[in-house]
Order: C-alpha cells, then structure tokens, then sequence
C-alpha cells in the first residue's frame, strides 16, 4: 500500500516585505572576496525595486512581471539568484530564479543554470513522489520525483567538492519543501549517480534549461509537506510507479509527470532502483559524463 499524504492551499504564509529584509540579505549577500571578479551585491536590492516600480505602475493594467504569482513564489523567482553553468558544468556567473525560467531568455540566450533531483527511497525501497503546488510558476500539478530545485549562488551550495554544495542545497531544499528535519537527511548520506541536461517548456512564458545532478538516498524520514510548494506527496513501489507512467500516458485522470523525471525513468531510474535494493548505488555512480537528454 503506498501511503498519501494531502495539503491544502486555502492559506499562504505571508511573504517577507520584499522592500527589506535584514535577514535575507545575511545569506543572499556573499562576501566579495569569495570569489573571483566579485559578487553583485546590489543585485536583490535592484531586483526588488524595479519589482516594486512595476507593480505599482502596472499593476491596473495587470502587466506587472510577477503578475498572477502568489507571495511566496515571487519571492523565490526574485530573490534566489541561481548558479549559471556551461555545458560542461563551468560557473560562468548567476542570474535570477525569474530570469533563468524565462523561455525567452532560455532560447535565444541559452541560458543554463544548475539544478538538482532528490530520489528519497525508504528502507521498503519505496520511492517518495510529490505533487507540485498549484501555485508553483513552473509545471503546477504535475508529480515528480521527491524533490527538484537549484543550488544557490551563495558560498555553501557553491562546493564542488563531491558535489558539496549540491548535497548541501538538497538537504535545505528537503526541510523547506517536504518539511523533512536536517538530522533525518545527513549530507553525507546522498549519493549523487549521475548528471543529465534538458531543455522543457512549461508554457508560453516558463521552462527549464538545466544541468541536473541526481541525489538518491535510503533513508526512513519524517515528512510534513509544505502548502505553498507541495499539493501530495506518496510513496510507490515499482509496479505502482509503472501504473503511474501508464494512466499518464493515457491521459487519464489529468495526471502529469515533469519532463526531467520522466527523462530520469526513461532513461536510468528502474536500472539504479536494483542497486538501491541491492545496496549497491555508490557501484552505479558515474558523475564523469553529462548525459544530454531530449
């Protein structure tokens, strides 16, 4: 039996005044001698006036940039500066979560930034999925694997050293997103297998171009999901997974599966989901290559 867990939306949590906010410049602001050439510290600062400008000059005409974004979500599209990569995975600078999922920005600048997808396996072997949110930006509704999201431009996700900084960002992104504690998820319990670049649209506006590290880790967690970016979560076995890639390519009931995940099953997932029963995954691991997937 796989086990579901439902939230509601029906209540956001107030965002943080995107104006000032001494206690996200602390970790957004990164000291300029960490790296070479600078960070731009005005940037969140910039990005939050001109957020500002616009909405309240636009905002009866209904064009404003973060129009139809709940609090929450604008929040992380402007103030979340993801790490921009080349195709071989070189830091080449950061931009805005906003900017690096404009589809516009994505096909005429190529913009690539780096990811990351957690596959959270219980000590069943049974894989944690969750639904996106209804009010995420990209992809609302559709079920994925256990967690998706960016490492930041910020000094602890930017570690390269057995993927570091990577593993780090996980290990946040888990407690914001599923509300799984720190202590449930060590850093040192992710193994990463391997790295794929995609390309998806989401719509006419958004989409994803990203060099996505693969995180599997065995781990029996507590989960409590958060509203504002999860809508289900529930754990599959594979034959419940297969039904799951059945009814959505059937259409049935609406069911949708992100483009990266499906990638991921297509192309990896049922081979590596042996070594996870066998115990074996650091034998799978392969973060040589870069496997660039359509």
């Amino acid at each position: 039996m796989s086990l579901l867990f439902n939230t509601t939306t029906t209540t956001l949590r107030l965002s943080r005044s995107l104006a000032s906010s001494s206690s996200s410049k602390s970790h957004l602001f990164l000291r300029r001698s960490a790296f070479p050439g600078g960070y731009r510290s005005s940037c969140s600062f910039r990005a939050r006036a001109v957020l500002s400008f616009r909405t309240q000059s636009t905002s009866a005409m209904g064009d404003a940039p973060d129009a139809g974004m709940d609090a929450v979500q604008r929040r992380l599209m402007f103030e979340d500066e993801c790490i921009l990569v080349d195709e071989n995975d070189n830091v080449v600078g950061h931009e805005s979560k906003y900017n690096c999922h404009l589809w516009e920005k994505i096909q005429n600048e190529h913009m690539l930034h780096r990811a990351f997808s957690v596959f959270l396996f219980n000590t069943k072997y049974e894989l944690l999925l969750q639904q996106r949110s209804a009010t995420k930006v990209t992809f609302p509704l559709v079920w994925t694997n256990t967690c998706c999201s960016h490492p930041l431009y910020r000094e602890s996700e930017l570690i390269e050293e057995n993927c570091l900084g990577v593993r780090n960002a996980a290990q946040r992104k888990l407690l914001d997103e599923l509300g799984i504690p720190a202590e449930d998820v060590p850093v040192d319990q992710f193994i990463p297998l391997g790295r794929i670049l995609y390309k998806a649209p989401s719509d006419g506006k958004w989409g994803e171009h990203e060099l996505d590290y693969l995180l599997f880790i065995v781990r029996d967690v507590n989960v409590n999901p958060n509203p504002d970016e999860v809508a289900a979560v529930k754990y599959v076995n594979r034959e419940q997974l297969k039904e799951l890639l059945r009814k959505a390519d059937a259409g049935e009931e609406g069911l949708k599966l992100s483009p990266w995940f499906r990638l991921v099953v297509d192309n990896f997932l049922f081979k590596w989901w042996d070594h996870v029963e066998k115990q074996s995954l650091k034998e799978a691991a392969d973060m040589k290559a870069i496997h660039k997937l359509t």
